[in-house]
This record gives C-alpha cells, structure tokens and sequence, in this order.
C-alpha cells in the first residue's frame, strides 16, 4: 500500500513538473513572438518617418510640400527613442530631425510682405545650421540693411531641399528664388537689387540669374550685385580687390583664432592654414586657383586652398595633403572657405568619419586643429557686400 501511495505521488510530481515546463515553453515562445512583433512595429514605424523625410528631401517645391513637411515632423515626434534611431532612408537619418544646429528662433526668414517700392533680396545657398545660419547669412542681411534703411531687405534660399529641411524641423518658411520674386511682384516693388551672398559667378549664380530674367520686365529697374569674389577672370593668375580683400579677411580671422600675431609666426611653430572651398565642374572653378595666386601675392606661403569636389583637381584633400607635407609643416589648420560653416564644415570638414579633412589629415601624420566658422560672419566679408549693394544701387541711380 505504502509503495502504491509513493509511486502515485512520484508520478503527480512528475506530471506537474511537465506542465510547468510546458508552461515555460509557451511563456518563451509568446515572450520571443512579442519581441519580434514589437521589433517588426518598430522597424515599420522607423521606415514610414524615412520614407516621409526622403519624400521632402528633394530640390522641388510643389503644392504639396507644406503638407509633406508637417507630416514628417509629426511621424517623428510619435516614435519612441529607440524607433527614432532606426530611421534610414536614401537620405533619412536619425539626425534630420535630431541634430541640435542651435536655436532657429534666433534666425529671421525675411518673408514679411509690405516690402515698399524698393526692395533689397539677399540670396543663398542656405543651411539647415540654425547657428550658422543666423552668424553667416543673416549677419550679412543685418549689415546690408543697417547700410541701406531705406530699402527693405528681403531672403531667398536657392536650395529648396535645405528650405524643406528647416521648414519641416523648426517650422521656419524660407522662400524659394521664385517665391520671393513673386512676392516683391505681388507688394509692388519697382526697384529691385539682388546681392548674392556666393562666392562667384558659378552654377548656383547662373541658375539665380536665368529666375530673375523670367520676371525682369515687372520691375522698373533690376539691378544684380556681384558675388563675394567679384569677377572671374580668364586664367588662375588674374586676381582682383575683392579677392584680395577676403583673402586678408579670412586669413585675419584664422590668425586669430589660432593664437598667432602673423602668418610667419605660424609658419615659424611650423603651422599650415587649409582654407577648404566646395569646389565645381563650372568654368568657374578657377577662383580656386586664383585665391591660391591671391595668397602667394600676399606673401601667405602657408596657407593652402582645398575644395571638397576637388575641382579643380590640384585643390583634392590628397593633392593638399601631398602640399603641406611637402613644404614641411607638422600641424594643420582647417577652415573653410564659404560663406556659411554648415553641413560641409562640421562633417566633411571637421566630421569623425574617415573621409573626412581632418582625419585624412590626421591619418597623414599631422596634428590638426579646426575651425568652424563662415565667411559670413567677418566684419570686411560684410563690408564687402554692402560695397557691391552700393555699387548696384548706385547704377540704377
């Protein structure tokens, strides 16, 4: 009987202890569905926001891109941390909307209407860089307009995928080239001077004059400034006084920041300056090359200008690198050479990646040191500007 009893009791426990390890198996299996359901969810929800940003990533307005924007924006606030860090796309990434570039309330788009019969419009390129934006581009507006009080000082960005980017993170509305037009069009402006704010006479330039001749016969006069560096010229050795005159400025500037009297002093610690230019495939890639003869004029024998795109082919990071090492320098300062310090400065210039300037440079054996910092927000770079208004003004008189 008692044998009976224990082999009875033996055989309960031995039931329990399999359903509870039944129980176990179901619980991980459900556990293990959840998390991949939960994964799935958040991948998809990841993917809907970086279809949404690439859709707005484009150098198209439509009348639909107010709305795109809006949506992106509210898509993004919705995920959790995790799911905002998944986000990737063709252009998406978790920093569309989570880099901190500053505060964009500091900014002014300069779309007010009520323009007055004269108007003065400021065109760029742009950046989605609140800080450098409000230091470089609006820096230059600001002394435009304390330089011209009776004329209203309007903007225009010509990157409409920049446009989209601050409109759809900072709920900033920037006008296009054409929005702007029509606006001075619609507040009856009659004379009409556009200073742009690039470098030269490029493809961004030339693209900003083909907007303005469509509408040139709505206005009384049209008058177009010239670029920060002026004309041309047909070869690498023609210079002139605007690049002479931002040529002192940005090096000026960089002397300064880097704690030295002079740019013998700096040669002497065996200090290299590479100013980093975008570079183009425009004929008028040779401003490179002349701001390259404009610093051998003034006697900067350190000072080295590079481009991104590496046109012409003499300015690439490699060929600039080969330079510095060759003329001996051991330490490296890199700034560039653009009116604002943006997405170009802060990642290809100064990023971690290992495309990058400054860790090709540090690759290459040399200690290097970088400033973020536009042309923009120089005092002479400024004053430069208000002297080409002036100019353009003067001609309508």
């Amino acid at each position: 009987m008692k044998k009976a009893l224990a082999f009875l009791m033996a055989a309960v426990m031995l039931m329990s202890m399999l359903t509870a390890c039944g129980n176990k198996d179901v619980a991980d299996d459900t556990k293990d569905n959840n998390d991949v359901s939960t994964a799935e969810a958040d991948k998809a929800a990841a993917d809907k926001v970086a279809a949404l940003i690439d859709a707005i990533y484009v150098q198209e307005r439509t009348e639909e891109t107010d709305a795109q924007c809006e949506a992106a924006k509210a898509a993004w606030d919705a995920l959790t941390d995790a799911q905002k860090a998944l986000v990737e796309g063709e252009e998406a990434s978790p920093d569309y909307f989570g880099l901190d570039t500053g505060d964009a309330s500091k900014d002014d788009p300069r779309n007010q209407d009520e323009i007055g019969e004269k108007e003065l419009l400021v065109v760029s390129f742009g950046t989605s860089f609140n800080d450098s934006r409000v230091a470089d581009i609006k820096s230059i507006e600001d002394a435009l307009q304390a330089a011209n009080p009776d004329w209203s000082v309007r903007r225009a960005f010509t990157a409409q995928i920049i446009i989209n980017h601050i409109q759809a993170r900072d709920g900033e509305k920037i006008d296009n080239m054409e929005q702007a037009l029509e606006r001075a069009i619609a507040n009856g402006v009659k004379q009409l001077v556009v200073q742009p704010t690039h470098l030269m006479h490029g493809a961004e330039y030339d693209e900003m004059c083909a907007a303005i001749d469509k509408v040139r016969d709505k206005f009384e006069s049209v008058e177009i400034a010239e670029p920060m560096l002026g004309e041309v010229g047909s070869d690498a050795t023609v210079i002139n006084a605007d690049k002479e005159a931002v040529a002192k400025a940005v090096v000026a500037a960089a002397l300064s920041e880097s704690g030295y009297e002079s740019t013998a002093a700096a040669k002497e610690a065996g200090v290299a300056y590479v100013l980093m230019g975008h570079g183009t495939a425009h004929v008028a890639k040779v401003t490179y090359s002349q701001m390259a003869a404009q610093m051998d004029k003034l006697g900067y024998e350190n000072v080295f200008i590079g481009t991104v795109e590496g046109e012409p082919e003499d300015t690439s990071c490699e060929a600039v690198i080969a330079a510095v090492k060759e003329a001996g320098y051991t330490t490296v300062v890199l700034r560039p050479l653009m009116v604002v310090a943006g997405d170009h400065a802060n990642n290809d210039m100064a990023g971690a990646d290992e495309d990058s300037w400054k860790t090709m440079f540090e690759a290459a054996g040399f200690t290097v040191n970088c400033q973020i910092s536009g042309l923009g927000r120089i005092a002479d770079v400024q004053a430069l500007y208000v002297a080409h208004t002036k100019a353009a003004i003067d001609a309508i008189a």
